[in-house]
């Protein structure tokens, strides 16, 4: 019985597709930069600070490859699914003209997944930048947070707890802040309970981390020296956390000795 007409095409299709496929997976492309899409969920709040990782792919190359994967509807388009850092280093490099990249077939959940992945193999995300992952992976319908806190490899209550820690602040005053590596969950999580229970105007803090972060800007002109851009987002948190009047932690009291026992 012959072929319907077109099921030749579709099978030869289907082939090609497999063929490419088979191939993405096994090299290593040079793509040029303006081809690759980033409309991934955020994972860090600074993602252009790449100056050190710009001047290093220029004096030894680029010498590990991002993840993109074709792009559903454009022909010789891409879409990110991770390495952000490295596709905006050499976006920004004046001798660096293509990216190295690997090809992978995915869907979105897939891409997602892998980004997550990515996401957890680092150990430079603070811990506000994982929260706002957590918060956006829920916002964007990834999953709920029981679905989200296995993918993160972290317990519900944890993701949970980040969660709240995020919308008490607002995301508006984080970006503003910046990752602040270093402070941890208690000391945003105080920040948030001041914020919510004395009705703290965020704007007013916002006004606060910005006016620090022009400050840093003005000196490091005048000074013609460079902070380093973390220092500058915990000197933005420390300066909101007092702009916020939140206290601080009373001294622990010594525990008392114990009463002395009388020979019977």
């Amino acid at each position: 019985m012959p072929p319907a007409p077109g099921s030749s095409m579709m099978s030869t299709n289907r082939a090609l597709r497999s063929a490419r496929d088979a191939v993405d997976s096994h090299q290593v492309w040079e793509l040029d930069p303006d081809t690759i899409e980033d409309g991934r969920i955020a994972d860090r709040l600074d993602p252009d600070d790449v100056v050190d990782l710009r001047d290093a792919i220029e004096t030894n190359g680029q010498t590990v490859p991002i993840l993109v994967r074709r792009h559903p509807t454009t022909p010789d388009r891409y879409l990110l699914v991770y390495g952000r850092r490295r596709l905006q280093a050499i976006r920004n490099s004046a001798k660096v003209t293509t990216v190295r990249a690997l090809i992978a077939s995915m869907g979105d959940d897939d891409a997602v997944k892998a980004q997550i992945s990515e996401n957890m193999a680092r150990r430079d995300l603070s811990f506000i930048e994982r929260a706002l992952f957590a918060q956006e992976l829920v916002e964007t319908g990834f999953g709920n947070q029981t679905q989200v806190a296995e993918v993160l490899t972290v317990t519900k209550s944890s993701v949970s707890m980040a969660i709240a820690i995020a919308e008490m602040i607002g995301r508006d005053l984080i970006r503003a802040i910046g990752p602040a590596h270093g402070i941890g969950r208690p000391r945003w999580e105080a920040l948030g309970k001041a914020i919510e229970e004395r009705q703290i105007n965020r704007d007013r803090l916002i006004e606060v981390a910005e006016s620090l972060r022009s400050e840093a800007e003005v000196a490091m002109v005048i000074d013609d020296a460079s902070a380093e851009p973390n220092e500058v987002s915990v000197r933005a948190f420390e300066a909101v956390f007092e702009a916020a009047g939140v206290p601080e932690r009373p001294a622990r009291k010594p525990a008392k000795a114990p009463l002395p026992v009388r020979a019977s």
